[in-house]
């Protein structure tokens, strides 16, 4: 059997980071949460059963954790543009795509959330 195509998804990974144009966001940290979906060519890892040849998840977000923790945005979009850089940046990567909520950021609302994607494959 030959399994190809794997997904990886990283979900609600919850982090602080400033976020925003207002005086009181560029001040304080506000809480944002994290998904991320990767689809891989995994060919090699299912056949080797080798950490070498599979997608390190651990890495990744390890990337994404130190990109948000450390740094400071004024906009949804380029929070969430960074974080789709970090998860498409394996060349086996065939699609990511990445959800950031800020949450409480309209009053009545859970949360406000923005979602950017690439496909390699084209």
């Amino acid at each position: 059997m030959n399994f190809n195509l794997a997904t990886i998804k990283i979900k609600n990974l919850r982090l602080r980071t400033y976020i925003g144009i207002n005086e009181d966001e560029i001040k304080n940290k506000q809480d944002v949460v994290v998904n991320v979906k990767i689809d891989y060519d995994a060919e090699k890892a299912t056949n080797t059963d080798d950490m070498s040849d599979a997608l390190n998840y651990k890495t990744i977000t390890k990337a994404i954790i130190k990109l948000v923790e450390d740094n400071r945005f004024s906009l949804l979009e380029k929070l969430t543009a960074d974080v789709l850089s970090i998860a498409a940046e394996h060349s086996s990567v065939r699609y990511a795509e990445v959800e950031v909520d800020k949450p409480h950021a309209l009053r009545f609302s859970d949360s406000v959330s923005l979602t950017l994607s690439c496909n390699k494959s084209e």
